[in-house]
């Protein structure tokens, strides 16, 4: 038999016989490695544990305690959740099968009506009966011929099959005697798979366009250990909790109508409160660092678009062009930095201008399609802290710097503390995406990286993720749901300075290009409060909140008139505040205040009208204090004016 090599993580080497599986390998170092093992990687290529090997390769083993472990899990509950609806409703039609970053899910249509959240029980007990069966989940390549005769009628099944031939044959399981089609990595048997879960079903556009029909998605999960599904399931209330969907419509914070326009969200006065909150910090802070603020047309020249090579390398996330009927080509922008060029260039500039920094709540437009929509973390109009520093070459140490330093003040202000940093390269294989100048490439990350190194941060290395114009940093966060998110970026610009023509008069009299650095401290409106909503899980520092007190009169006919001299005193220092006239019970009064996360409560009866006081309580606490109006009023004052920050 002839030998092959394989090459181990640790990059030792070891000899096999040809035709050597992953489990071979597994069982031949440990086996308590093979029990462990759940599929293998070849040349980093995801595999089944049976996948023989007939060359020298580099391989690793996958167990179960990992994140390939997992997905490899679900992939598995996956064919098993589609064994298990095909046993209880023949004839139904399956579109997509596969894996999420928390479980898995499978597209279902089914002819008479759907399939429902109350049917999820009765289906999670066969997969259930299924995996105790501890049967094979029997993999094979079989013709398109065949392949296409086993999802006979299912019009989503064969457009897969032709989707996945490769060389004439298509992969697939049989799973209690169905066959379906797939090219995921699975495991041999249902015997590894413990514990399994379905979670929810809602609607998935076939091939995620809005213009095809509606699927049911079946979402679930599964794990090797129970206590691993309790824990997974008690982190996804934890993110339901956290949702800025559930929270914005419990406190009535913004809403989207797909019948009015998909991913266009409205602001609600409560909401609207939150946002221009925001907007008026960010923009006071900005002229502090010396940001001159601007204001540009949502509109541009689309030759604006093709200089800048948004058109060349961002068409797909653009809107059609408006044709104005006299060959202007009118473009909805995804982009600022057109715009604040054109500022730049509107005047001749000196050396001693720089660095001029240009900076706008500028709201641009993206081409989302509707299945990547998501309340306010994903839209199609979206307005960007955006700012742009036309700098000296010898000025970008420094400049990065300051707009590093600027960032740490805004997120200490907004109390962030949970984020890394990503130097975002370009990948040098994809020319199409990225602009094709490498002498400009590897300047530019060069000089990025050696700003971090000079600053000490500690940062994760990413190809493939720069802007299609340069390398950047990337302020990367959480969201509640688990999905990574992009918070802040500063990004160096050699390209866009030189396709505009961009320069300075120097020292010497001569003209000299500027280098561009580009960067958002909050991101957008929509994604930042989304953000917010989900990092204070609704209850807003008192800075922040869109109703910062509530006072609630004892008696309305002996304490309203109190209650009112108060609020006026309130809003006389900039205070949101509301009294609660209502004629319902106070006890009914002060729950729903808590319910609404408003900051602070103010009860005004008999003894606080005497004595010119208000009884206290602060969300989240049970008991109350009782306080001079005027003390409570300058200390809330202070605490706005602090940013709720408790030591300042």
């Amino acid at each position: 038999m002839t030998e092959i090599n394989i090459e181990f993580p640790d990059g030792s080497v070891k000899p096999f016989e040809q035709g050597v599986s992953i489990l071979d390998i597994a069982k031949s170092i440990s086996t308590s490695l093979a029990k462990k093992a759940v599929a293998g990687k070849i040349n980093g290529a995801l595999v089944r544990l049976d996948q023989a090997i007939n060359e020298n390769v580099k391989i690793e083993i996958v167990t179960k305690d990992s994140e390939d472990g997992n997905i490899v899990n679900w992939n598995s509950a996956a064919l098993v959740l589609t064994s298990a609806i095909e046993s209880i409703y023949p004839g139904v039609h399956f579109g997509e099968i596969g894996n999420g970053e928390h479980g898995f899910y499978v597209d279902t249509d089914k002819v008479d009506q759907q399939i429902s959240v109350d049917q999820l029980p009765a289906i999670e007990d066969k997969m259930k009966d299924i995996i105790k069966s501890k049967i094979s989940l029997k993999h094979s390549e079989i013709s398109v011929e065949e392949a296409l005769a086993s999802v006979d009628g299912d019009p989503y099944q064969a457009k897969i099959v032709k989707r996945n031939e490769k060389n004439g044959k298509v992969s697939v399981y049989d799973v209690d005697g169905k066959i379906i089609v797939s090219d995921n990595v699975a495991l041999l048997s249902t015997s590894d798979m413990k514990a399994v879960k379905l979670l929810s079903v809602a609607g998935a556009y076939w091939e995620g366009k809005s213009s095809n029909p509606m699927l049911q998605r079946i979402y679930g999960t599964s794990f090797y250990k129970q206590k691993d599904l309790e824990a997974e399931l008690e982190r996804q209330k934890e993110a339901h909790e956290r949702d800025h969907r559930v929270i914005g419509n419990n406190l009535d914070l913004f809403f989207v109508d797909p019948k009015v326009g998909a991913g266009l969200p409205y602001w609600m006065p409560n909401g609207a409160t939150i946002r221009r909150s925001i907007e008026r910090y960010i923009i006071d802070k900005e002229v502090k660092h010396g940001y001159q603020h601007v204001y540009t047309p949502v509109l541009m020249n689309l030759d604006a678009y093709k200089t800048s090579g948004h058109w060349q390398h961002y068409r797909e996330d653009m809107f059609p062009p408006m044709d104005m009927g006299d060959g202007e080509m009118l473009e909805l922008r995804p982009m600022n930095c057109p715009s604040h060029i054109q500022v730049y260039k509107h005047h001749i500039r000196s050396y001693r201008e720089l660095p001029i920094r240009i900076a706008e709540l500028g709201m641009m437009h993206r081409y989302e399609k509707s299945g990547a929509l998501s309340g306010l973390q994903r839209v199609r109009e979206m307005t960007l802290n955006d700012g742009h520093t036309f700098v000296a070459p010898d000025q970008i140490q420094a400049e990065f710097k300051k707009v590093l330093q600027l960032m740490v003040e805004v997120y200490r202000d907004f109390n962030i503390t949970d984020y890394t940093f990503r130097l975002s390269y370009r990948d040098p294989a994809n020319t199409e995406k990225y602009f094709d100048d490498d002498e400009m490439w590897n300047k530019s990350q060069s000089m990025l990286k050696a700003a971090m190194d000079d600053l000490g941060l500690d940062y994760v290395e990413a190809e493939g993720e720069a802007a299609f114009y340069g390398p950047k940093l990337d302020v990367q966060t959480k969201t509640a749901l688990g999905n990574e998110e992009t918070l802040s970026t500063i990004q160096l610009d050699f390209m866009l300075p030189k396709q505009f023509g961009l320069h300075y008069v120097g020292a010497d009299g001569e003209e000299h290009r500027p280098v561009m650095i580009h960067r958002g401290l909050v991101s957008t409106m929509e994604r930042f409060t989304a953000y917010l909503i989900e990092m204070y899980k609704g209850a807003f520092p008192t800075w922040l909140a869109p109703k910062q007190v509530t006072i609630i009169p004892v008696k309305d006919d002996l304490h309203g008139a109190y209650a009112d001299k108060l609020r006026e005193e309130m809003v006389d220092k900039d205070i949101r505040v509301e009294v609660d006239h209502r004629n319902e019970k106070m006890g009914y009064k002060i729950r729903e205040a808590q319910t609404q996360k408003i900051p602070y409560i103010l009860v005004v009866g008999d003894n606080e009208l005497e004595n010119n006081s208000v009884s206290v309580r602060h969300y989240g606490e049970d008991d109350s204090k009782n306080e001079a109006s005027a003390d409570f009023i300058n200390n809330i004052v202070r605490e706005i004016e602090s940013y709720s920050r408790e030591n300042d």
